[in-house]
């Protein structure tokens, strides 16, 4: 039965999946943080910047809610990315009152970086799979993606 925010499947559903899954989905993110960590940019950054790299520059209020933060949130870290060159504020065409942000050069040579660094860190982690494992997660990976494109929480899972 599909629940009412129109997500194919039920809550009860996804729960029993969804408590398979995630003590070792957690130690996994656990592991991969600290194995990044120290890293140019943070895991927020990186998934700003990955977002203007994949749709173009957008307003504050699209990143903030593309990647379901508070307009605040976002534009903190815009302003951070901003101090460090690795994006640049400019007038929306369409509206003049309007700002736009959009990667830089800098900032899209940082991001190709910092991302062929997380890519060895978790090629890492996975290197630790047969080939059977491997190929197994090379089938995940397209569902993987779907998920992180298509996820939208509802208001009772905000709360």
């Amino acid at each position: 039965m599909t629940e009412p925010n129109n997500s194919p499947s039920t809550l009860e559903d996804a729960l029993d999946v969804a408590a398979q899954i995630q003590p070792a989905l957690n130690k996994l993110v656990v592991i991969f943080q600290r194995t990044t960590e120290g890293g140019s940019l943070t895991t927020s950054q990186v998934s700003i910047m990955n977002q203007l790299k994949a749709r173009g520059a957008a307003r504050v209020s699209q990143v903030a809610a593309a990647e379901l933060i508070r307009m605040p949130t976002a534009s903190n870290a815009l302003y951070q990315l901003e101090q460090r060159g690795f994006i640049e504020r400019t007038r929306d065409e369409k509206d003049r009152r309007g700002v736009m942000v959009q990667l830089t050069k800098k900032g899209l040579a940082e991001l190709d970086e910092v991302s062929q660094e997380r890519a060895q860190a978790l090629a890492e982690i996975l290197r630790w799979l047969d080939a059977d494992g491997l190929q197994t997660a090379c089938e995940v990976s397209d569902l993987i993606n779907k998920l992180a494109e298509i996820y939208r929480p509802t208001q009772d899972s905000q709360k």
